[in-house]
């Protein structure tokens, strides 16, 4: 699959299940800007993945228009598991590197599972998406985005509701239909 693929269905993802089904509130303010990127990594060894991950951290640096940046492995990371390690050093390197406080990670996967929480439970759907990635976003825009939206720490637990209202045949539906 080229990258463009990659982008496209994740484009399509974060347009119809993201933004229309108000996963995260401030995606359309952002998209609607051009704050938004999409970078696309093949790597499948963990160290050329974090590589990467700075990279892509020294960009972002330079170029402060863009808000947010969905980093997209389209070969690799597809084993939670693998992916978890992946997060968790990447979190890590973010601090080693000098980024912690200035940027934070978000997880999206195919296959992710909350801890403790039951496998078919459509919570996990709220972190779902159709390839494993790191979206990198920018402290002091979140910061700013959360001081003007009424109780955000009840966000999560809407998303939660509202997934298992919509259950899970649907939800995989809309994931399904992101893939294709």
């Amino acid at each position: 699959m080229s990258d463009e693929q990659v982008i496209a269905k994740t484009q399509k993802w974060v347009n119809e299940f993201i933004v229309d089904h108000n996963i995260c509130p401030f995606a359309r303010k952002e998209l609607d800007k051009g704050g938004v990127s999409f970078f696309v990594c093949a790597e499948r060894d963990l160290a050329e993945a974090l590589h990467v991950l700075v990279e892509l951290c020294q960009t972002l640096s330079e170029k402060t228009q863009i808000e947010t940046a969905l980093l997209i492995f389209s070969e690799g990371f597809r084993d939670f598991d693998a992916y978890l390690d992946l997060l968790d050093l990447g979190n890590d390197l973010l601090a080693q590197q000098g980024y912690e406080g200035v940027f934070q990670l978000a997880s999206f996967h195919p296959d992710y599972c909350f801890d403790g929480v039951d496998e078919k439970d459509a919570s996990h759907f709220t972190n779902r998406s159709p390839f494993p990635m790191l979206h990198l976003l920018r402290e002091a825009g979140v910061e700013k985005a959360l001081e003007r939206y009424p109780d955000p720490a009840a966000i999560p637990e809407r998303n939660i509701v509202y997934c298992q209202e919509l259950g899970v045949e649907k939800l995989a539906g809309i994931l399904t239909s992101c893939q294709d």
